[in-house]
Order: structure tokens, then C-alpha cells, then sequence
């Protein structure tokens, strides 16, 4: 297949070829929600660490129901991480159960905290271990399931391609791919080059290009030098959740977002906000907000950011929020 091209995954079709990355404490309900407004081709939740949905807890549990629900009409994977294939396989089964229709393994996550426990981009050291973890969850959910992965362990050991190969043999239904090292955390450039390795794989399934795209051109090229069919925004979409459709639009021309502006802006950050405490409680979510107000205010040049940031009680931050983004620039 060749970019343009629609991806189908089971019974899902899915969208504009520029999708959400997974992101940490960033990609969770009331964000996806954000995103969802304007429109992606595909939206990818948090990751579920496979240890703790096993074990009967029931905060745990609800958390991931909310992550696993669809957004409207847009599809919705639900990205899992572990080690042990047998709570693999039984996370993969709850999270369906749930509603996810789509399922993503984590093998890419550069964290220290995941990799020291042999999950995420370790696996890429133990390649037929992670064959394991790939054939339990395959073949214990009717969902599609995908991959997400790095170039390799460091540039001693880039073997994408063979994970690639190894996991579309397994039923691996689309491979994502991020054009650095695990090594490289998230320093340097993304080398998008690397990945047409991946690209020149017989009988692949789609593949999609991760790492530093930011915007349309950045995905033009991402898209040209990897030969993959699609592309994974993630910190591009911070404090901008209408990128993914303004990408889509001038990659694809699909229908262009109605970026906010003036009261407008203001009114989508306050819904944003007042989303995050709902979700969360008060307590805990003016913590969360903090993060998306501080990227909001960087990507739209609002004044007032420390202020913000400061405020201690949802109605003072949302007076800030007026205040700041109802005369802000929009970033181009």
C-alpha cells in the first residue's frame, strides 16, 4: 500500500493517516477529548502497565475503562505494556472487553522505570521474549492488535526491521515505528531514514512514522524519507489539539480544523480544563491542568502563563484562562 491509501484494521477503518502517540500523563481522557473535537485518524490512550490490571484493583480498572471508550466516531487503541506474557494476554482481554477496538503493544518506551522492569524498548534486547508477549496477546483478543517500537536499543542493535518481520508474521496488524534508539531517549533528531528499513519489508503490514513531527512539513518528510503510510504526532499536539487536523487537512485535504481564536480559544481551553477536573476531582486535576494551561499558553503566545500556573482554586484559574487566551495569538 502506499500513503493515501485507507488503513483498515479489522472491522475499523481508520481516519486521516496522522494519528496521536501514546504520551504518558498526557493522553488520557480529557486530552483525547480535545483532540476528538477537531478530528484524528486514530487516537492512542496512555499505557496500561499489564502488572497492575491484573492485580484486583478497582481505581486501576476504572481508569482504563475511561481510557478504552471511543471518542465520538473516532477510533481508539489502547496501548499495553509488560513483560510476562500471561498478564499480557489477560490485559489485552480486559481492555477489549471494555470497548477498545483496537490493542497496541508498547515497545518502545525509553523510560528507565519501564525498561528496568524489562518492559517497553528492553524487549528489543530479547527479541524472541518479546515474540512471546506478541503471540499471547494475538492470540487472546479478536481485536487488532498493533506495535509500537523504536529503531533499536542503541546503534549497536537496530533491529526494527527484524521485530517487524518477526511480528507481522505473529498477526501484528500495523507497526509503528520512532526514528530513534532507546539510547537516545528523546534527544537529537529522529532519523526517519532508518525506518525505510521497515518500508521494504514484503508483505508488511501499514507502517507509521514517529518522532519530531510537529506540522506539516515535518510530516511530508517524515513521510517521504521512511516510505511509511501514515504518521504519529505526539508533543506536537501539546497546548495545540487541532495539529493532527491541520496536518491532515494539508497532507490529504481533509477537512480543515476550525482553530480557535480570540473567545473562542479561551472557551476551548476552559472546556479542556474544566474536562481534566471532572475527570480527576479538583484536587488532583489542578495539578494535571497545569501542564496543558503552561503548553497552551506557549503554542498561542497567552500572557498571564505564571499566574496560571499558580492559581490554586479552579475559579481563579478559570478567570486566568479568560483573561489570557481570549486576546492570544494563535500560533501559525
Amino acid at each position: 500500500m502506499q500513503f493515501g491509501d485507507p488503513i483498515i484494521l479489522g472491522d475499523t477503518r481508520l481516519g486521516p493517516p496522522v494519528f496521536l502517540a501514546p504520551m504518558a500523563g498526557i493522553t488520557d481522557l480529557p486530552f483525547r477529548r480535545a483532540v476528538a473535537r477537531h478530528g484524528a485518524g486514530l487516537m492512542v490512550s496512555e499505557m496500561v502497565a499489564s502488572t497492575e490490571m491484573v492485580t484486583p484493583r478497582p481505581s486501576t480498572r476504572a481508569a482504563v475503562r475511561a481510557k478504552a471508550l471511543t471518542e465520538g466516531a473516532l477510533p481508539v487503541s489502547v496501548q499495553i505494556a509488560g513483560r510476562e506474557a500471561g498478564a499480557m494476554a489477560e490485559t489485552a482481554r480486559i481492555v477489549e472487553g471494555m470497548g477498545a477496538r483496537i490493542i497496541d503493544i508498547n515497545m518502545g518506551c525509553p523510560a528507565k522505570k519501564v525498561t528496568g522492569g524489562l518492559s517497553g524498548a528492553a524487549l528489543m534486547r530479547d527479541l524472541d521474549h518479546a515474540l512471546t508477549l506478541i503471540d499471547a496477546v494475538v492470540g487472546a483478543v479478536s481485536v487488532p492488535v498493533t506495535l509500537k517500537m523504536r529503531l533499536g536499543w542503541d546503534d549497536d542493535c537496530l533491529n526494527a526491521p527484524e521485530l517487524s518481520r518477526r511480528a507481522s508474521d505473529a498477526g501484528i496488524r500495523m507497526l509503528t515505528v520512532h526514528g530513534r534508539t532507546r539510547a537516545q531517549f528523546y534527544k537529537g533528531q529522529a532519523d526517519w531514514t532508518r525506518i525505510r528499513a521497515v518500508a521494504n519489508l514484503p508483505g508488511r503490514p501499514p507502517l507509521v512514522a514517529n518522532g519530531d513531527v510537529v506540522d506539516a512539513a515535518s510530516a511530508r518528510a517524515a513521510l517521504a524519507a521512511s516510505g511509511a503510510e501514515a504518521v504519529m504526532v505526539g508533543r506536537g499536539a501539546q497546548g495545540a489539539p487541532w495539529r493532527l487536523a491541520q496536518i491532515a487537512h494539508d497532507l490529504t485535504g481533509s477537512p480543515a480544523p476550525d482553530v480557535p481564536r480570540g473567545d473562542a480559544l479561551a472557551d476551548a481551553v476552559a472546556e479542556h480544563y474544566e474536562d481534566i477536573l471532572d475527570f480527576y476531582g479538583a484536587e488532583l486535576g489542578l495539578r494535571v491542568a497545569r501542564k496543558h494551561l503552561g503548553w497552551y499558553a506557549d503554542s498561542n503566545g497567552a500572557p498571564l502563563r505564571d499566574q496560571m500556573l499558580r492559581a490554586d482554586s479552579p475559579a481563579a484559574t478559570l478567570a486566568l484562562i479568560r483573561q489570557a487566551f481570549a486576546d492570544a495569538r494563535v500560533a501559525a
